[in-house]
Formats: C-alpha cells, structure tokens, sequence
C-alpha cells in the first residue's frame, strides 16, 4: 500500500532541494551565457551537469535518506540524470532554436517538466 503523505513529504523535499540544484544550474547557465558570451545550449547542458551532482548529494542524504552503497545509486542516479540531459538538451533546442523562445523561458519551462521526470525515476528505481 502506498503512503500517499510520505510521498507528498518526499516529493516536496525532492523539489526543494531541487530548488538548490536549480539555483546551481541556472547560475552556472546565465554565468556561461552573460559573462563568457557561450551559446544558450551548450551553457544549459553544462549547468544542468553542475546541478546533478549538487542534486545527487542533497537527495541521497535528505530526501531519500539512503543507504544504498554510493557505486550503486550513484550509477542509477546517472543513468536518469543522464535521460534527463539529454531531454533538458533536446527542449531547450527545440524551444531556443526552433521556436525562438528566449533561453531562460525556456529553461524554467523545461526545468518543470524534469522535476516530474526525475522524481519518479528516482523514486521507483534510483534509491528505492
């Protein structure tokens, strides 16, 4: 049976130290862009990195509180951040090149769609 309070609890963390990540990632992002004049794309796709690993950190400890050996959830934790790269990657050309959305529209639109992506992989497969 579920516990649908845990959940909520644990979502609700999971986004919030997503918040954390994301600050991490859109910093690095607008840094990339703004200081060093790096195409939108590519400065997503490096910020996003930066925010995975600071997001791979907070959740291990605070959100999932795991156990596991970090060979074994990091790896999995990889492996969907890694599907996440590649989604926020492909939104953010699509949106930034072919739509001509401005790039941090954009990222906050495609950041949303993640946050639900990434919590279930992580959920039912990264630290379950």
């Amino acid at each position: 049976m579920i516990d649908w309070q845990m959940q909520a609890r644990r979502f609700l963390r999971f986004a919030a130290v997503g918040v954390v990540g994301t600050g991490a990632h859109y910093a690095t992002l607008t840094a990339l862009v703004e200081l060093r004049g790096m195409d939108p794309v590519l400065g997503s796709v490096l910020g996003f990195l930066v925010g995975a690993l600071v997001n791979y950190a907070l959740n291990y400890r605070l959100t999932f509180h795991s156990t596991k050996r970090h060979r074994e959830a990091a790896g999995k934790f990889l492996a969907v951040a890694g599907s996440g790269f590649l989604l926020n990657a492909l939104l953010m050309a699509l949106l930034v090149k072919e739509a001509g959305v401005p790039y941090l529209l954009a990222q906050i639109a495609v950041t949303g769609m993640l946050l639900f992506w990434h919590y279930a992989l992580n959920a039912i497969w990264t630290f379950r």
